[in-house]
């Protein structure tokens, strides 16, 4: 069913709507564009890129090369669910020549100030836009909130990767073959990658084949890759797990014998270990299988700072964690230790 969109309105606190009003005084002409005196404006490189979420960030920096100083908002271990921007947030954005966000209510209070940037006549763009055009593609929860965590399927974020290029190719036409170039380069990077989560989960015992994490982070990762998810929380980590909740999937666990359950980087791990404590109170052991990266990447500088370095530490660790088949140090032999 299609989410319905007036059950997603966001509201906002004191803090947020005091920098929405501060954000009308900022808005000057910030694009670097020289005229040539013949009708034509251009660009002064690098132009400044802005990026809310560092899987976007990170995407955006391999398709736009070193035409574009790319800056993001939300970095490593942070969570963007309960995120709320700051002054300097709101400058930054301010600053960049164009703008990329995620969509679909993963960036909910950063929304005004986006639709603000947007009418300003800046160029922003949701990543996500064509995957809502899609009609079946978007997930949703049973009160049809989207579901924004399309970054967990290769393949979706693939269709991402192509709305980046093409919205930078529109913004800067004079290098539109390059950025067709990178596009495509990165795209056969993302491809071989969704090709390793598809061989590497089907070797996966099928009794094993569930992934219970702190918060619903990995529908999408199910769908592509056939494993059934279960999260204590919802689509959003502000979503509360109850005392039930938590019941429920401890006798889950007992029941189909899983052998172990994820904590995630940027979620608290208190709901996991009450999940293994339930399970333990009842004779099932199970194990924390490894850390996985969810709303947020790695460090900045690591593999697993990039998207393709996330992506593959959550493939890896999941697979070899539930029994499955798959390298140590993952597909591309970068993983850490």
């Amino acid at each position: 069913m299609k989410p319905n969109t007036r059950n997603n309105r966001i509201s906002y606190g004191k803090s947020t709507l005091a920098l929405l009003a501060a954000t009308g005084a900022l808005f000057t002409a910030s694009c670097k564009k020289d005229d040539d005196h013949s009708g034509h404006t251009q660009l002064e490189y690098p132009y400044k890129a802005g990026a809310t979420v560092a899987m976007i960030t990170d995407v955006v920096r391999n398709v736009a090369g070193d035409k574009a100083d790319v800056s993001g908002i939300i970095g490593e271990g942070v969570d963007p669910h309960l995120y709320k921007p700051t002054s300097s947030d709101v400058k930054l954005l301010q600053a960049s020549d164009i703008i990329f966000y995620s969509g679909l209510n993963l960036e909910g209070k950063m929304g005004d100030i986006l639709v603000r940037m947007a009418t300003s006549g800046k160029p922003v763009t949701a990543v996500t836009e064509t995957l809502l055009d899609d009609g079946k593609y978007v997930m949703s929860d049973e009160a049809e909130h989207y579901d924004p965590h399309v970054w967990m399927d290769v393949s979706g974020w693939m269709k991402a990767t192509e709305v980046i290029g093409a919205a930078l190719e529109k913004f800067d036409p004079e290098n539109s073959e390059e950025y067709a170039k990178n596009t495509k380069q990165y795209s056969a990077k993302l491809s071989e990658l969704h090709e390793y989560g598809k061989k590497a989960f089907a070797t996966i015992p099928e009794n094993s084949r569930v992934l219970v994490t702190a918060h619903d982070a990995f529908n999408y990762m199910g769908r592509a890759y056939n494993m059934e998810v279960r999260g204590i929380q919802g689509i959003s980590t502000e979503s509360e797990a109850g005392l039930k909740d938590i019941n429920d999937l401890v006798d889950f666990l007992v029941e189909r014998n899983i052998p172990a359950v994820f904590v995630e980087t940027s979620v608290s791990q208190k709901n996991v270990r009450a999940l293994i404590e339930g399970a333990k109170a009842k004779g099932h052991d199970v194990k924390i299988g490894g850390e996985l990266f969810s709303d947020a990447m790695g460090e900045t500088g690591s593999y697993e700072g990039t998207y393709l370095g996330m992506l593959d530490h959550n493939i890896t660790t999941i697979v070899r964690a539930l029994g499955g088949e798959a390298p140590a140090k993952g597909l591309n032999g970068k993983l850490s230790e």
